[in-house]
Parts: structure tokens; C-alpha cells; sequence
């Protein structure tokens, strides 16, 4: 039985960015995130099986430079997503589009198509309005550079996908971007649309996001001030949309049995070997085309960046990352992401020690595993 992620069971968890060399580490431990796809189907596999509720990939065409070219080998969302639909039984797996780069009927087909191999309910959409402009470059493509013509044309963009999947006669499509005749689609997704995940910190990205998301994906510098952002992220899409949304936020996590043990690993791979060159690179484009770090924030944040790609950490024993994630939820969000240095074996620890404490809790709901898996 598939675990939709729209069920409005518990408090969701998901894993962040395993398709891209490194993950969210920036380090150069030999033993950094390989994302191979033999590395991602084993994590998907263990993460199916001991409840994960769904998988979320990074679109990225060139590396961040430095010494391991941080994501510099990245696997293409749609097909990795199709690849883990075939391979599990329950979990969701999002598919991360760039609305710039990609035509939004070839990604209406191509996700519909995600939609039929995971049985329906599994396959969701994370809309990326875009902020790299390096990747721009790469596709021969202008950046507009004022953030309002991004989420403009993520719009218009959004608007056809959604109308291909809903109309099913042939019809027109006339805006300011894109004009379109005698569009068909099929097949449509199983429900007829798929789970929408976009990541808004900017007020353009917050307002697109409570327009048209299920979820809404921010970054917060802390648990404090994440309450105050999700709640104001629920009332707008209530205010001005008359909709509900999820807010989820994203978190690395260094679990040991001791806190001692957890700490010299951060030292180790976010200290003594992180890639500085890719840290500064990274953080120098969030800082010149990205609105999801505040400029208070980006000069705060280095090792921050180092350990996790500048998302929430969770560092000490499985009950210190328990009591952060129970925190989280308490401050108002629906869930969050996960990164860890290596996904697979240490999702494993994770799901034998954290997952029974926040069932315990009631912040997670019980796995339900069906009779043929037990």
C-alpha cells in the first residue's frame, strides 16, 4: 500500500539531495556521498522499508568548484525517479524541475509517466523558479535578473502543466511566455495532478509557493525563528489563496552514540576536511542571485554551509536528534528533510534508534509494513 505523502498522517520525513556527489556535505573525506545509482537504490530501498515518506533530488548541471567539484556528478531527476518508482513499493520520490530549462509539455508527459510506473500517489513535482545563473550561462539561457520575472514565468509555466492535466479536450494556450496550440496529453496522472513541493524564502518564492504548492520548502536559521516563518507561510496561503499548505524545512544530521562521537566527526569532515574553495563558491552565488539566506545569515553561516549546505544541524545522540526534530514539529512545520554524509549506512542507525523514539513521541505514526514484507 503506497504512503501518500498528501494523507496528512504525522509528521513527513524525506532525503535531501542524494542524487548529487557529496549530498549536502561539502567535504573531502575519501568517504564523502559517492550518488552513484547503485549507492541511491540501496538508500532507497532501506529508506522504503523503514518508513521514509519521500525522496527529493537536486537539479544541478555543474559542479561548485574547489577540490571535489561539489555536485559536479548529479543524476537526472526524472530518470532517477523513475529508476526508484520501479524499485519500491511506498515511498514518494519528487522529481526537482527547473522551470527555465525544461518546455512544460514535455514535463507534463514525462511526469505523468512518473505517475503510472509508482502506481499513483508516489510520483511529486518540486518546481525550481530558478537562481544559478552560471547554469543559465551552460544552457545559453538569460537570467532575468529581476526576481519577480522568474516566479512570473514559473507561473505561466506551472499554469500550462496544470491544464494539460486537467483538460481533455484540445485546446490553446495564449500568455505573456509561452504560446501554444492544439495541446493533448495523455495519459494524466492517476488523481489527476501530483503532489507540488516548491522552495520559497523570498517573498515572490513564498507567495508562488502558497499560491499553487502542497508544501512549502524553506530554509530557517532556527528553530525559533522557523516557527514564526511557517506560521506566517500557513496564513498567507489561508489569506490571500483560501488554501492549506505544509511547511517543510530541511536538516543534516550527525547521530552517534555519543555526543562526543558526533562531534569528532563534524570535525572531521566539516572542519579539518571540508572544501573551503567549493563553501565560498557556493555560498558567493547564494549571495549574488539567491534570496533563500539573508546576508546576516550567509556571513554566520561557513561551517554551517561545510557540514550541511547551510540547512538545520542535528549533531549528538539519537535522543539529541529526536528532541530537535520533535522540536521542529512543535514549532508548527508538517516535516523536513534529511542529509547525512553517507545516506545509506547511516539512515540505517537513524531508523533503528531515532524512528522508534519520535513514534514513541507521537511525532511520527507507526510503519505499517504489509504481511509479505514482514
Amino acid at each position: 500500500m503506497n504512503r501518500s505523502i498528501l494523507d496528512g498522517r504525522g509528521f513527513k520525513l524525506g532525503i535531501f539531495s542524494p542524487n548529487c556527489s557529496g549530498g549536502l556535505a561539502v567535504t573531502t573525506i575519501p568517504e564523502r556521498w559517492s550518488a552513484s545509482w547503485s549507492d541511491n537504490l540501496r538508500l532507497a530501498k532501506i529508506a522504503d522499508e523503514v518508513g521514509i515518506d519521500f525522496l527529493l533530488p537536486i537539479a544541478r548541471w555543474i559542479g561548485y568548484k574547489g577540490d571535489t567539484n561539489f555536485h559536479g556528478s548529479v543524476l537526472d531527476p526524472i530518470a532517477w525517479a523513475a529508476g526508484l518508482l520501479a524499485s519500491t513499493e511506498r515511498i514518494s520520490v519528487f522529481s526537482t524541475i527547473h522551470t527555465a530549462f525544461n518546455h512544460p509539455l514535455a514535463i507534463a508527459k514525462s511526469l505523468a509517466t512518473l505517475d503510472q510506473i509508482g502506481g499513483g500517489n508516489r510520483a511529486g513535482l518540486n518546481i525550481v523558479a530558478g537562481w544559478n545563473q552560471p547554469e543559465y550561462e551552460t544552457m545559453g539561457v538569460s537570467m532575468p535578473q529581476e526576481h519577480d520575472a522568474r516566479y512570473e514565468f514559473a507561473q505561466e509555466w506551472w499554469d500550462v502543466v496544470r491544464d494539460t492535466w486537467s483538460r481533455s479536450e484540445i485546446f490553446d494556450y495564449k500568455g505573456t511566455y509561452f504560446n501554444l496550440q492544439h495541446i493533448e496529453s495523455e495519459p494524466k496522472p492517476f488523481g489527476g495532478r501530483l503532489p507540488v513541493l516548491n522552495a520559497g524564502s523570498s517573498s515572490q518564492g513564498r507567495d508562488f509557493a502558497a499560491r499553487n504548492s502542497d508544501f512549502v520548502f524553506t530554509i530557517i536559521p532556527d528553530v525559533e525563528t522557523g516557527a514564526s516563518i511557517a506560521s506566517g507561510l500557513k496564513s498567507q496561503a489561508r489569506v490571500q489563496y483560501g488554501r492549506s499548505v505544509g511547511v517543510v524545512t530541511l536538516g543534516h544530521v550527525v547521530c552517534r552514540p555519543t555526543r562526543a562521537e558526533a562531534k569528532e566527526f563534524v570535525h572531521y569532515y566539516a572542519e579539518e576536511n571540508a572544501d573551503w574553495g567549493a563553501v565560498d563558491y557556493l555560498m558567493g552565488l547564494q549571495g549574488l542571485h539567491a534570496q533563500s539566506f539573508t546576508p546576516e545569515m550567509l556571513a554566520t553561516m561557513r561551517g554551517r554551509f561545510a557540514s550541511g549546505h547551510g540547512s538545520l544541524p542535528m549533531f549528538g545522540t539519537p535522543d539529541d536528534v529526536a528532541d530537535s526534530i520533535e522540536r521542529i514539529q512543535a514549532a508548527g512545520f508538517d516535516g523536513m528533510t534529511l542529509a547525512f554524509v553517507d545516506y545509506a549506512g547511516e539512515l540505517e542507525y537513524f531508523a533503528q534508534e531515532v524512528l522508534p523514539r519520535l513514534e514513541e513521541r507521537g511525532v511520527r505514526m507507526p510503519v505499517q509494513v504489509p504481511a509479505h514484507s514482514a
